[in-house]
C-alpha cells in the first residue's frame, strides 16, 4: 500500500515549468518577453517536454505517463509471453495484429520508469490499476508529457539570482537533466533560454524545426498537442467502431459508384465481423450458396479508415478498398472511397 501511495502521489504532483529567452535578460523590469521565473508558461513547456517519454510502448500498457520495464511477462489475447529486451516487442505486435478486441493481462510483480524518472515496482493488479488512474487524472488536468516535439540538445540556460544580483549559464546535454533543472529551478531566479534551438516534432517524417522565441515554443506546442489529441480521437473511433462491427451483423444498405446505387446486389446477404479480422457474408434466402469470405482492418490517423478484402465473389469484391468513416453509430456505417470520393458505402446493422 505504501507503494501504491507512492506511486500516486508521483503522478499527480502538480507540475512547475520553465521559459525560455533571448541572449540578454531584463532583470530590473522584466519587459523582456523570454525571461521567466519558475512558474511560467514557457517553464511549464519545457517541465513537461523534458519529462520521460513512456509512450512508446502504449500498445502494450495504454500509458504515456509510464513504460514497462524488462524482464516481464504477460498474456496477449490467451498466448503468454515473456519479454527481455524491446526486440521482443514484435511478439505482442504479432498477437495484438490478428484480433480486433485485444485483451492483454500482466504477471506481477512488474517494475515502470514514470514521467519523473523514478523506477517503481507495481506488486499487483490493484496497484497496476491506480497507476492508470493517476495517468488519466494527470492527462484530464493538462499535467502531462508533451511527447510531440523533442528539443534537440545540448541547448544553453541563462541565468539571474535575484538575491544575489548574480549572472550565469547553463549547458543542458538530455531531456533527465532538462527536467532536473526545472524541478529544483528556484522561485529567486530567472532563466531564459539561448535562442535559436532546433526542436524535431515526432511523426511520419522526424521534421527538424528551428524554434527563435518563447512564443514560436509555445505556437509549436500547441500545434502539435492539437494534432495528437486529433489522432488520439481518432484511435478511439477506430476502437469504438471494431467494437460494433464484433457485435453485430450488418447489410449493404447502399453502395453508389458512377452514380449509381447498387444495394441490391447485396440484398440476400448479411455480412460478419469477427473478432479474428475475418468476415462473412452469408446467404440468408439461399444457403446452398457458398459463403464470401474476407477480412477487414479498422485502422487510424487523424481519420478513421475500414479496409475490406473479399474474394471469391465478383460483387463483393467491388467492395475491396480502404474506405474513410465518415460517420458511424451501431446501427449504421457510412464509408468513403479513398480513392475516389464519389464512390460510397453504407453498412447497416441488421
Amino acid at each position: 500500500m505504501k507503494n501504491l501511495k507512492f506511486i500516486t502521489a508521483i503522478l499527480l504532483m502538480s507540475f512547475i515549468g520553465l521559459t525560455s529567452c533571448q541572449n540578454e535578460m531584463d532583470t530590473e523590469n522584466g519587459q523582456n518577453p523570454n525571461t521567466n521565473n519558475a512558474n511560467s508558461q514557457t517553464a511549464s513547456n519545457l517541465e513537461r517536454s523534458s519529462m520521460y517519454d513512456g509512450s512508446f510502448d502504449d500498445f502494450l500498457d495504454g500509458m504515456s505517463c509510464s513504460s514497462i520495464l524488462f524482464p516481464v511477462t504477460a498474456t496477449v489475447n490467451g498466448t503468454k509471453v515473456t519479454l527481455i529486451s524491446e526486440a521482443n516487442y514484435s511478439l505482442v505486435l504479432n498477437l495484438l495484429s490478428q484480433f480486433n478486441n485485444d485483451e492483454i493481462v500482466f504477471q506481477f510483480p512488474l517494475s515502470v520508469r514514470l514521467s519523473n524518472y523514478t523506477e517503481v515496482e507495481i506488486a499487483n493488479q490493484a496497484e497496476y490499476d491506480a497507476l492508470a488512474n493517476a495517468c488519466s487524472e494527470a492527462e484530464n488536468a493538462g499535467d502531462f508529457a508533451i511527447n510531440c516535439l523533442d528539443i534537440d540538445f545540448p541547448i544553453t540556460v541563462l541565468t539571474y539570482n535575484l538575491n544575489l544580483d548574480q549572472t550565469g549559464s547553463v549547458v543542458i546535454g538530455s531531456n533527465e537533466d532538462l527536467y532536473t533543472f526545472m524541478k529544483d529551478f528556484g522561485n529567486d531566479e530567472l532563466f531564459s533560454i539561448n535562442y535559436p534551438i532546433t526542436a524535431t516534432l515526432k511523426g511520419e517524417n522526424n521534421t527538424v524545426i528551428e524554434i527563435t522565441s518563447d512564443m514560436d515554443l509555445q505556437s509549436r506546442i500547441t500545434e502539435c498537442l492539437s494534432n495528437d489529441a486529433a489522432k488520439d480521437d481518432a484511435k478511439n473511433n477506430a476502437n469504438s467502431l471494431g467494437t460494433i462491427l464484433v457485435d453485430g451483423a450488418f447489410k449493404v444498405k447502399s453502395f453508389v459508384s458512377a452514380g449509381v446505387d447498387t444495394a441490391n446486389d447485396y440484398a440476400n446477404y448479411s455480412v460478419d465481423f469477427a473478432n479474428d479480422l475475418s468476415c462473412t457474408a452469408h446467404n440468408i434466402l439461399n444457403t446452398t450458396i457458398n459463403d464470401v469470405e474476407g477480412t477487414y482492418e479498422v485502422t487510424s490517423d487523424l481519420e478513421v479508415f475500414l479496409k475490406l478484402t473479399f474474394s471469391g465473389n465478383a460483387s463483393f469484391e467491388l467492395l475491396n478498398e480502404t474506405w474513410k468513416v465518415t460517420s458511424y453509430s451501431e446501427s449504421s456505417i457510412s464509408l468513403q472511397s479513398t480513392t475516389n470520393a464519389t464512390i460510397t458505402l453504407v453498412l447497416s446493422q441488421i
